[in-house]
């Protein structure tokens, strides 16, 4: 028996190259079309969502690392498409929100999104995209208990 690694069965591998391949067409779109970088988009996903979110929130919520996560904030702060305000929960850290012209962007963004999200869908059956996305949470599950 072979302790050898076939790479290109290896799911973990897989997973990583099919995010990849979507995360770049979408860096591709988001940066002609918005001038963002895909950690800043995510923010402007998340923060899309109504609530005011501290970094850290952020951070749990688009599994990025603090360091992306604090200079995604920082450049939409520089454009002025995210606020801060301090948090009453913690004097140490600040709220972030989508300012006007933050929530302006989010309004072109999320259709775009959605057009985008379709067309990489386009190759799977309607039952196919419902059970991968069943198969993707079950998959985030199983890694968030073996942490």
């Amino acid at each position: 028996m072979s302790d050898a690694l076939n790479l290109a069965a290896f799911v973990p591998y897989q997973l990583s190259v099919a995010s990849n391949a979507v995360s770049d067409l979408i860096a591709r779109q988001y940066q002609a079309r918005f001038g963002l970088k895909i950690p800043e988009w995510r923010l402007i996903a998340v923060l899309g969502q109504g609530e005011p979110l501290t970094q850290r929130d952020l951070v749990h919520a688009t599994r990025m690392d603090k360091v992306t996560v604090s200079r995604a904030a920082a450049a939409l702060s520089e454009r002025a498409l995210v606020e801060r305000s301090a948090s009453e929960r913690d004097g140490r850290s600040h709220l972030l929100l989508l300012s006007g012209a933050g929530k302006s962007l989010y309004q072109e963004i999320a259709p775009a999104a959605l057009v985008m999200e379709q067309a990489v869908l386009a190759c799977l059956t309607l039952d196919e995209r419902y059970t991968l996305s069943a198969l993707l949470a079950r998959l985030r599950d199983a890694a968030d208990g073996l942490s």
